[in-house]
C-alpha cells in the first residue's frame, strides 16, 4: 500500500503516477488533497473549472463534478485510467483520497514525488485544489 502526500504536487502529474501504480495492482491513498496544486493563473483556472461545470445538455444525464477537493482529485485520477474497460474500473476501486491526514495514516511514511512538485513550474503561478473548490461553492 502506497500513501502519497499531495501537498505541493501538481494535480495532473500526481494523477498519472497514481494511475500507473493502481494499474500495477497497488492500493493507493492520497492525503492532503486540498493542498494539491493546479498550474496557471488563478482567475483562468477558476473560470475554466466553472465553465466545465456549466457545460451540459440534458441535466439529468450530464456529467457530475464534485466541489470537494478529495472527490475532485479522485475524479482526475479516474481520467488517467482506462475507465471503460473492466481493468480500469477494478483499478479505480483501489484509489482513495482524503482531505488532511486521517488518524490511521498519521505515523506512516508519506511519499512525496519530486517530479510532480510545483517548484518545477517555469513560472510560479498556481492555485490549490482547495481554493478552486471553495471558489466554486464547495465546503471544506
Amino acid at each position: 500500500m502506497k500513501v502519497y502526500n499531495g501537498e505541493g504536487l501538481i494535480l495532473g502529474r500526481l494523477a498519472g503516477i497514481v494511475a500507473k501504480d493502481v494499474l500495477q495492482g497497488e492500493d493507493v491513498t492520497v492525503v492532503n488533497c486540498e493542498k494539491i496544486v493546479i498550474s496557471g493563473k488563478k482567475p483562468n483556472v477558476v473560470e475554466n473549472e466553472r465553465a466545465k461545470r456549466l457545460r451540459k445538455g440534458y441535466p439529468l444525464k450530464a456529467a457530475k463534478f464534485s466541489r470537494l477537493p478529495d472527490r475532485a482529485a479522485r475524479r482526475t485520477i479516474r481520467g488517467m485510467l482506462p475507465w471503460k474497460s473492466a481493468r480500469g474500473q477494478e483499478a479505480f476501486k483501489h484509489v482513495m483520497c482524503y482531505v488532511g491526514v486521517p488518524a490511521e495514516y498519521q505515523g506512516k511514511d508519506l511519499i512525496t514525488v519530486k517530479e510532480a512538485s510545483y517548484k518545477k513550474l517555469p513560472n510560479l503561478k498556481y492555485i490549490t485544489l482547495g481554493d478552486v473548490c471553495k471558489s466554486l461553492g464547495g465546503k471544506l
